[in-house]
């Protein structure tokens, strides 16, 4: 089953200081630390793809108008709540349980100082489509 591995961050809420306040040396740890990661997922088999998000302030919200096209644009999705994607996982575990196990070794990634981070990792099956008729 597949399952999406969501890092997720709040601004108000974070037990760790904004990233852009670290050294140089501990956002290149922290990069390095998700780079192995990832290519370690990927050996296991288990990784489908993992992307880093850009910050919260290039996100947009968009609905379509009547023609389709899009017809409202707005800053988004997080200016009210502070909490933001800052990236995600898709990986293929054969249980829950080895996805959540995927999660809280991605959740250690380090921080300030080199501590863990001990971040939450929100886990979210992928559904399945359903078959399609094809008569």
């Amino acid at each position: 089953m597949k399952y999406m591995l969501l890092m997720q961050f709040s601004q108000v809420s974070a037990d760790f200081p904004p990233l852009n306040t670290w050294s140089q040396d501990e956002v290149a740890a922290h990069i390095t630390f998700m780079r192995d990661a990832d290519t370690e997922i990927a050996a296991r088999g288990k990784l489908i793809d993992a992307q880093g998000l850009a910050s919260p302030d290039q996100a947009r919200i968009v609905r379509a108008g009547a023609d389709g096209g899009p017809a409202v644009i707005t800053d988004g999705p997080y200016p009210e709540t502070k909490e933001f994607l800052a990236g995600y996982w898709i990986v293929d575990c054969p249980t829950p349980e080895a996805a959540y196990d995927l999660a809280a070794y991605l959740s250690t990634a380090p921080g300030p100082g080199g501590r863990p981070l001990n971040m939450p990792i929100h886990v979210q099956p992928v559904m399945d489509a359903p078959p399609i008729n094809e008569g």
